[in-house]
């Protein structure tokens, strides 16, 4: 194809941005089509967008429509992996935003079409292109900070008020939105947690408070440990109640210690490996010589959105490889529906992860969720069956 063009399924706060910069921004691509069953966002699209993008009302009429090549979907979550399995059984590459669903059982059905259609299949992580965390990635990836043995990772700048959870009655419930800061703000964070170490826990133990600074029925504070394979372990702190926040990652290794803190990354590194020292050394009190290293990494934070957006369509034009294959977006959400499993169930959770428990104790929440029943209908039909 000369150019790729895309359709958006849901154009609010997210969708509307992508649309924008589709138009704008990104070299080979054009939007041809939007969706959205709210007639206040298709007149926005209307009176905001070329006269040449197609508006459609439903989903059905949208896929039918084959005025596209690939769908960019910007639902609520519970919607984006039945959105994606009826955009690859429709013959149509998809692009999905972040977090790639609710629960880990609806997003392997996500994944299976993925792989039975063939079609490329991206998800919007667009923190990866961050130099920050690709440098870091590229660090432990390259041996330069030998064998990862703690991450920690504060993340408390998400400060929401409670006047932005009264602004839509899904905000912040089990029904509307299927979980709080771990759903909705933190989803970068627990990708970039796993993608930058290539680890994935192997256990972990987490404390959420529900409603705890905020009058909302999900999480609104968490505090994580996990425990890794190789005997490394970790802490995500995370709320959205704290002001003045922090967002600070620190990786402890063999051979020192890198913070990511105010956009910048610090290495503290050893002059001999812990290990070795601790082997040869014989003077009682000491601990290896430490060379602190400002790490020369861009402060710009990188193209973000528009750079995932770019990395997709160059895929599809000219092979490019995916910065965010939409098939990982299952590692970070296993991490969240982990957290709330041990929360609920006040224990440790074993990963793999038991799916069909974590789905019966979300269903509960849903059941007993405030967000008003005449609202939330096709929400719950979602839930329950994604195909």
């Amino acid at each position: 194809m000369e150019k790729v063009r895309f359709g958006i399924i849901g154009i609010g706060n997210m969708g509307s941005a992508h649309a924008l910069s589709l138009i704008k921004d990104i070299r080979g691509a054009e939007l041809a089509a939007v969706c959205d069953t709210n007639p206040d966002r298709l007149h926005w699209a209307q009176n905001n967008l070329p006269e040449s993008v197609q508006l459609f009302e439903t989903p059905e009429a949208f896929f039918a429509s084959r005025a596209m090549d690939t769908v960019l979907i910007a639902t609520p979550h519970y919607d984006h992996p039945g959105l994606a399995i009826q955009a690859f059984e429709n013959g149509y590459h998809v692009l999905v935003e972040k977090p790639a669903g609710v629960f880990t059982k609806a997003v392997r059905e996500m994944n299976d079409a993925a792989a039975k259609s063939g079609k490329q299949f991206g998800i919007m992580y667009n923190q990866r292109t961050n130099p920050l965390y690709i440098k870091l990635r590229d660090l432990i990836e390259s041996g330069e900070l030998g064998t990862v043995r703690r991450t920690n990772w504060i993340i408390t700048n998400w400060y929401r008020s409670q006047s932005y959870y009264n602004s839509g009655g899904w905000r912040a419930t089990w029904a509307g939105e299927g979980g709080g800061v771990l759903l909705n703000q933190d989803p970068h964070q627990l990708d970039l947690w796993q993608w930058t170490t290539g680890m994935m826990p192997k256990r972990v133990r987490a404390f959420c408070q529900f409603g705890k600074y905020r009058s909302i029925e999900v999480e609104d504070d968490v505090t994580a440990y996990v425990e890794y394979e190789n005997g490394a372990t970790g802490v995500f702190v995370t709320t959205v109640g704290e002001s003045p926040g922090t967002n600070r990652f620190e990786i402890s290794s063999d051979n020192g210690k890198i913070v990511i803190e105010d956009g910048k990354m610090t290495f503290w590194r050893l002059r001999v490996p812990e290990p070795q020292f601790n082997r040869e050394f014989t003077g009682g009190f000491g601990q290896p010589e430490c060379w602190k290293c400002e790490i020369p990494v861009p402060r710009d934070g990188g193209p973000q959105h528009k750079g995932i957006l770019q990395n997709f369509t160059n895929a599809l034009l000219n092979g490019e490889k995916l910065i965010a294959p939409g098939e990982e977006g299952i590692h970070g959400l296993t991490i969240s529906n982990a957290m709330h499993l041990s929360a609920w169930t006040d224990d440790w959770v074993n990963l793999p992860l038991d799916e069909d428990l974590f789905y019966e104790k979300l269903q509960e929440k849903i059941r007993s969720s405030t967000f008003q029943k005449e609202q939330s209908v096709g929400v719950v039909l979602n839930v329950k069956g994604t195909h």
